[in-house]
């Protein structure tokens, strides 16, 4: 199984949808991811969110899960619709409120096979989470697609 998370702005347009929606299927259909992971705090995760529901239909076989930085006992949530799963990661029980989204979307990259990054901030976690991932594909660990900025 092969995975894939996303991360990108906040107040991304929805022009980069049409872009976003093709590297989901070139993801399926070319490097054969099946399993998605999106967080759920911004237009560019909704975005990507549309994007891999909309490749389920043509795709049975592929998943979504629901990134989730808070312990869910603290913070319960269900899967929203069209998402399958929810996922906290391991060990981030005792990380600080200000720093678990930061820390889970580490987490991410370290443990998943692509990323597909929408950024053009350079001051934002997500930039440096984007850099963090790009050091990590010059040593073979991650595959990294950045879409252009619209």
């Amino acid at each position: 199984m092969r995975s894939c998370f996303f991360i990108g702005h906040k107040e991304a347009s929805d022009e980069v949808y049409p872009a976003l929606a093709d590297v989901v299927e070139q993801h399926v259909t070319e490097y054969g991811v099946t399993a998605f992971f999106v967080g759920h705090y911004g237009g560019f995760d909704r975005m990507a969110a549309k994007a891999v529901i909309a490749a389920k239909k043509r795709h049975p076989g592929i998943t979504l899960s629901l990134l989730i930085p808070y312990h869910p006992a603290e913070r319960p949530i269900e899967p929203p619709a069209g998402f399958d799963y929810t996922f906290y990661p391991p060990d981030m029980e005792n990380v600080p409120r200000k720093l678990a989204i930061v820390r889970a979307n580490r987490y991410m990259v370290d443990h998943v096979d692509c990323l597909i990054a929408y950024v053009w901030h350079s001051a934002s976690n997500a930039r440096a989470l984007l850099e963090y991932a790009t050091r990590r594909e010059s040593r073979g660990l991650i595959a990294v697609t950045v879409l252009p900025r619209c």
